[in-house]
């Protein structure tokens, strides 16, 4: 349980929060009056006090609003809780989306003592709930009537898509697959076939995020722009190789050509990510391998599911 220390809007996007004493929060929307507030996942910014109250100690001079918050509350460790949590504050409810941030540009912060922790500390959340805030209000979290639904994320890897020049196939084809699955899909990305940017992208999503399921599509052949396994090892944890293993193995019985994939799956912290092919068909007939076994394997990830005996 926790208390609501401050609550911080900005009226204009790039500029500094500033306190107040109470906030209107809209469903699927955010706080009424803030520039940041708008359908989509960081509708509402968290941050806890305590990690403020250190920073001040090791020389930082810094007032609520500063590191771009919209809450400051105490004695809830945000960081420390996954995505989808839910957090009470009275009639409010808010559901964490995103745990910690990319830092485009050092905020001024940053620039005056060389530290902002709002990009490793910080979380974010939309709002399910809305009503009303105000400073000394009660935050707890609340414990959720159902699971949270599986969540995944989309990623096209293509030179020509990303540049406007082929229409992409794959993506919306494989996210309708999950959607008609019962997938909650969180981010569709169509991205040229660049090395360091699908790292970048795939750190994001899976350290940030946290979906469930990662999927891409293309860069997986002999070219020397397939780049997607190489990127996709780099950031892996850990190996999953049965599934890549079980894909080729039943795109061998329609085409030869399947013994070339040089695709993989692994896992980095609860992300299952898996590299499918290029082509709609193909990536069709890859879901078709696996798409029914995966729930057993990423419950165990989310620590849901304890048992792989078979019944």
């Amino acid at each position: 349980m926790g208390t609501v220390t401050a609550i911080c809007i900005s009226r204009q996007r790039g500029t500094r929060k500033e306190p107040i004493e109470t906030a209107e929060l809209r469903a699927d929307y955010g706080i009424a009056g803030d520039a940041h507030a708008g359908k989509w996942h960081r509708q509402v910014s968290l941050l806890q006090q305590e990690k403020v109250d250190a920073f001040c100690r090791r020389g930082g001079n810094v007032t609520p609003g500063a590191f771009g918050e919209n809450l400051l509350v105490s004695g809830i460790d945000f960081r420390s809780l996954p995505v989808g949590t839910r957090l009470r504050c009275g009639e409010v409810l808010l559901e964490m989306t995103q745990i910690g941030k990319e830092c485009h540009t050092h905020c001024t912060i940053y620039h005056q003592t060389g530290e902002c922790i709002m990009p490793r500390e910080g979380v974010f959340a939309r709002v399910v709930h809305g009503g009303v805030i105000s400073v000394g209000d009660t935050m707890e979290i609340e414990p959720r009537e159902t699971p949270l639904p599986w969540q995944a994320a989309v990623i096209t890897l293509s030179d020509q898509g990303a540049a406007g020049m082929r229409e992409d196939k794959s993506g919306p084809v494989i996210a309708e697959r999950l959607r008609q699955n019962g997938y909650e899909v969180i981010e569709q990305l169509l991205l040229p076939d660049d090395r360091a940017r699908l790292e970048k992208e795939l750190i994001r999503l899976c350290d940030q995020r946290q979906p469930d399921l990662i999927l891409t599509t293309g860069g997986t052949g002999f070219s020397a722009r397939d780049i997607t396994p190489e990127a996709t090892l780099a950031v892996a944890e850990r190996q999953v190789p049965g599934i890549a293993e079980a894909i080729r193995a039943a795109s061998m019985r329609i085409t030869r050509r399947a013994m070339l994939s040089r695709a993989v799956s692994v896992i980095r912290g609860k992300t299952l990510i898996i590299n499918l092919p290029g082509s709609p068909k193909a990536c069709m007939e890859s879901m078709d391998v696996f798409l029914d076994t995966l729930p057993h394997g990423m419950g165990l990830l989310r620590g849901t599911v304890h048992d792989c005996a078979r019944a």
